[in-house]
């Protein structure tokens, strides 16, 4: 069994802790968004099967607009007991069943994501459309350029104050590392840009990537 061994590093002189941020922001290159339908009918059994037929008609839709099989998932069939308010009476009447169908799509070419959505809400069968959700398929260059911006930056924030008391340099004694992505927030939903009965514009703008280490340096002579 490999056992981690904690290492205490004892500094001879005055020590000095530094949290250094740096951001690098790209264009996403990748964006996911979810769609599904909605299903009524008087059984269960009538709303599940025509939330069935439907659902296909989507999934193949997408796959027919050059989505892979492995980048759409079902992430939730739910049927429950549809209800009507009954003003009157003053009490919900049962009125069937409802049935919706949930899959979530990943995007690897953003430049034909608003034809793709457009394509979905006119033509492919969808009741409804959440997203898109952009990012960076692989970002480890961007995290590494993050990284050494950062620790050029620590080092020489940290020996302007060794040569301001009068010491001639520093070194690390320890680093933490944290990362944190922001992201443009979703769009709205397609029920609202279906009514404008326009081509869906897609802005992906950038996303930052932020690394921040947190840096303890000893003061050296």
């Amino acid at each position: 069994m490999a056992q981690a061994a904690n290492i205490q590093i004892t500094a001879q002189n005055p020590v000095i802790e530094l949290s250094i941020s740096e951001e690098v922001n790209s264009r996403p290159d990748t964006a996911t968004f979810s769609t599904g339908v909605e299903t009524k009918a008087a059984t269960a059994t009538q709303a599940l099967r025509d939330n069935s037929r439907q659902a296909k008609q989507v999934i193949d839709k997408l796959k027919s607009l050059g989505i892979a099989e492995d980048d759409i998932q079902t992430t939730g069939i739910n049927l429950n007991a549809d209800y009507q308010y009954d003003r009157k009476s003053e009490t919900n009447r049962f009125v069937g069943y409802r049935v919706s169908n949930q899959v979530q799509v990943k995007v690897r070419d953003i430049d034909r994501l608003g034809m793709i959505l457009d394509a979905l809400v006119s033509s492919g069968g969808a009741t409804n459309l959440n997203g898109p959700y952009f990012s960076i398929n692989d970002d480890s260059a961007l995290k590494q350029l993050a990284r050494e911006r950062a620790l050029a930056n620590g080092k020489k924030q940290a020996e302007n104050y060794a040569k301001a008391s009068g010491y001639s340099g520093v070194r690390i004694l320890s680093i933490a590392e944290g990362i944190r992505t922001s992201a443009p927030g979703p769009m709205p939903s397609a029920r609202m840009m279906a009514v404008a009965n326009e081509s869906v514009p897609v802005a992906p703008g950038q996303i930052g990537t932020t690394i921040t280490l947190n840096i303890s340096y000893e003061m050296t002579r």
